[in-house]
């Protein structure tokens, strides 16, 4: 019986509270999505729009590491693709979206 006291008497003040109610779920509601935004939505897209600027910033002779963690030197560029020399003379055409980093930026983190 008390589980259902505790029912009714939240159904009343539910009903009682009428507008203001209503306003603070609506507060409520609008905070949590601002939040979502500014700690989940924001980063991803300034991060996204950082990778796209390395990307297209990338040239001819630059040391990367691609996403798979293979090492190696641009020789040509092609469009959204990138042939790059590994070791042994093995060359290797890749996305550029499979480039993770520069090697050069791998040293600068690093480093204390």
């Amino acid at each position: 019986m008390n589980l259902l006291n505790i029912v009714l008497f939240a159904q009343q003040t539910a009903e009682g509270g009428g507008k203001g109610s209503t306003v603070q779920t609506f507060i409520f509601l609008a905070l949590i999505i601002v939040v979502f935004y500014f700690f989940m939505i924001r980063p991803q897209t300034k991060k996204n729009k950082e990778a796209q600027r390395f990307r297209e910033n990338l040239k001819r002779g630059d040391k990367i590491i691609t996403i798979g963690g293979i090492h190696g030197k641009i020789l040509e560029i092609e469009g959204n693709t990138v042939v790059i020399e590994v070791e042994g003379a093995t060359k290797l055409k890749v996305e550029k979206s499979a480039i993770a980093q520069n090697v050069a930026d791998v040293g600068t983190s690093t480093a204390k």
